[in-house]
């Protein structure tokens, strides 16, 4: 009997991992159709600076410039897809869209070089080899190491604002481009800026329960924090889902690149906040906020969503709780790929509905978003290569 039960065990993971494969080839033959589709949209209705899909305006597709720090998202996802199906059309567009990021590598007046250039230019060299890639990835991290202040510990964010040193949650995304950038030149500097704002970061923006603030602000003279606001999110002393996510993809990311036990200790710990919230929804498709009143009137996000399922099939490579990050992961794509997926040949090819942007200033609520297609593609193509 034993022997029977573990029989019928090992067919059920088979007949489950089938699942989730053909699942998964399915997902993403709809996710060419509506990308080409964007593709379409985007063409016909981009101009000298508007080019780069970000989101739908009263049903019609919003582009922006490329200094905008969604704009690697689309070069990002054209890569994608590329990746997925080996087609000649995708390279030649995703070829199209990253040559016409040209002017973010020496932008200095952004943080997000790092979104807007590895996304694009580092997933083509990843796939290409393309050396031209390269000289762009690396021209990327000298201009975003300029942003960084060695008193503070940190690369400094917005230009903006009531702040004195701003540093947000969200720049955690843009030390993978200086991790890339050590390994293809050899120049160890990128990697230590990265490691200092990791560490500074690890030190002065999580509460004890392991939610993070959005903004932590820092004396320029002294280097000390001076104190945490949640620019998004709900409250000061709130978790903006989003936020959340990042943290949990960057602490991820930083540990596959140093190996540093307090990175996964802290991935750990903030998936463990993420996934035992008791405001989370039964689908695991997060409100805004987690401390948002009023959870059944609020707006879900997607974005928020697919990051943290991204970051979840990375982290279960490396830790002791694969089995239930892979599940709660699985769990998040189920819910995205039924429920919160465009009907095709809609919404002028995004593929995600039910996203939010900035809640607070009522920015992009309950709209498709670029960088949740992306993700969502990321974690697609993280499942399938299991």
């Amino acid at each position: 009997m034993k022997y029977k039960l573990i029989a019928v065990t090992v067919i059920s993971l088979f007949v489950a991992e089938l699942s989730i494969a053909q699942s998964t080839n399915k997902v993403f033959e709809d996710a060419e159709k509506q990308l080409a589709l964007m593709y379409r949209e985007a063409i016909a209705n981009r101009n000298d600076r508007r080019i780069f899909p970000r989101t739908l305006q009263h049903d019609s597709i919003h582009l922006v410039v490329s200094n905008d720090w969604t704009s690697g998202f689309f070069p990002g996802m054209l890569w994608f897809m590329y990746e997925y199906t080996n087609k000649p059309e995708w390279i030649t567009r995703a070829e199209e869209f990253t040559a016409l990021m040209e002017r973010e590598p020496k932008n200095r007046n952004s943080h997000d070089v790092g979104f807007k250039v590895y996304n694009s230019y580092g997933n083509g060299y990843r796939l290409t080899q393309n050396e031209d890639y390269k000289k762009q990835v690396l021209q990327s991290a000298a201009t975003l190491v300029t942003r960084f202040n060695p008193t503070v510990g940190c690369i400094r964010s917005w230009d903006f604002g009531k702040w004195q040193y701003p540093v947000i949650i969200d720049n955690m995304m843009n030390l993978e481009l200086l991790f890339a950038a050590t390994k293809l030149s050899g120049d160890s500097s990128y990697y230590k800026v990265a490691v200092a704002h990791a560490n500074t970061t690890l030190k002065n923006h999580f509460r004890k329960d392991y939610s993070t603030f959005h903004v932590m602000d820092y004396d320029t003279i002294t280097g000390k924090a001076i104190g945490g606001s949640t620019h998004q999110g709900y409250a000061d002393a709130s978790a903006w889902a989003r936020g959340q996510g990042w943290a949990l993809y960057g602490y991820t990311m930083c540990y596959r690149e140093t190996k540093n036990p307090a990175y996964l200790q802290q991935a750990e710990n903030v998936a463990a906040y993420l996934m035992n919230h008791p405001s989370l929804p039964a689908d695991k498709i997060p409100v805004w906020d987690f401390n948002v009143p009023n959870l059944n009137s609020e707006p879900r996000d997607a974005s928020a969503a697919a990051i943290i399922a991204s970051a979840l099939y990375e982290l279960k490579d490396y830790s002791k709780n694969k089995k239930q990050y892979k599940a709660f992961a699985d769990k998040i794509m189920q819910s995205l790929s039924q429920h919160y997926r465009a009907p095709m040949g809609s919404a002028k090819g995004f593929i995600l509905l039910h996203s939010t942007g900035h809640k607070p200033v009522n920015g992009e609520v309950d709209v498709p978003l670029i960088y949740a297609d992306y993700y969502f593609l990321e974690a697609l193509l993280r499942r399938d290569r299991q």
